[in-house]
């Protein structure tokens, strides 16, 4: 019983992090500030980016994410002092996606509902995480299966969030390419050989910018928009992993295309 335990993180520690995030989301429901808007304006080009406080404690919760999580895995009896950055990276991309989530539902009554869930997002990622730096233990399967389909729903809720807020084009770019590349480096480092697939990345994350700028003047709704940004990302993410096993290709493309195929086809019928 004492050895189980220890694969888990302390409810304490835990508890304090995940309180902390959400009290700095909080904090931006209960103050209110002006909008100082940051502008450009070149011939036959403006550029308008808004800042928020919602906008300053999203980087200042992900950042007291990382922290915190970096404190979290030292607890573990496993830690072994080696690095912690693969283990910081998907927290603090949950809450970078939540907080822009929270900022589109900021004056909706649902605001409160996107708070829940994301005390429970963040539990699961946090516990995820803690777990993954034993390799021995007997929720490691079920933890890397949860970080596998938390950073697809993560990338899901971005897309979908940013197709809803009408951001403009280039702004989506930046965005869709940084989050496409972080999940499938991270997903790609879960297979246990300890790899970081830099290549795959940024071709992955290339893919999907060029299929998110092709979609973007296209009147799809927000959730079509992200499920055909997702199928690609997962299907490419799938095939990296099935050649780097040594899978032939004509093998490995299988199970990527019919992905992508229910995919798409959803967004058809959605």
């Amino acid at each position: 019983m004492q050895e189980k335990n220890l694969d888990y993180p302390s409810p304490d520690r835990m508890g304090m992090l995940t309180a902390s995030v959400l009290l700095a989301f909080a904090l931006t429901r209960l103050i209110q500030t002006p909008r100082l808007i940051l502008s450009l304006d070149l011939p036959g080009f403006y550029f308008a980016f808004p800042l928020t406080l919602s906008t300053f404690m999203t980087l200042f919760a992900a950042v007291l994410t990382a922290a915190g999580m970096d404190w979290l895995i030292r607890d573990h009896p496993a830690f072994a002092k080696r690095s912690t950055r693969e283990n910081i990276m998907l927290p603090t991309l949950t809450t970078f996606v939540l907080g822009a989530s929270l900022a589109v539902l900021f004056e909706s009554p649902t605001w409160w509902v996107g708070i829940l869930f994301g005390a429970i997002l963040l539990a699961i990622v946090f516990t995820a995480e803690y777990v993954t730096i034993n390799p021995s233990a007997s929720a490691y399967a079920l933890a890397r299966a949860a970080l596998t389909a938390l950073a697809y729903a993560l990338f899901l809720i971005l897309v979908t969030s940013l197709r809803f807020s009408g951001v403009r084009l280039f702004l989506l770019i930046p965005a869709i390419f940084i989050v496409a590349g972080l999940i499938s480096l991270r997903i790609l480092h879960l297979d246990g050989t300890d790899r970081w697939d830099f290549p795959w990345a940024i071709g992955i994350g290339i893919v999907c910018t060029q299929i998110a700028a092709g979609l973007h003047y296209w009147t799809l709704e927000p959730v079509q928009f992200g499920l055909a940004l997702t199928g690609p990302l997962y299907a490419l993410t799938v095939l990296s992993a099935s050649l780097t096993e040594n899978i032939p290709l004509r093998r490995a493309v299988v199970g990527p295309i019919i992905i992508i195929v229910v995919s798409w086809v959803s967004v058809i019928f959605l």
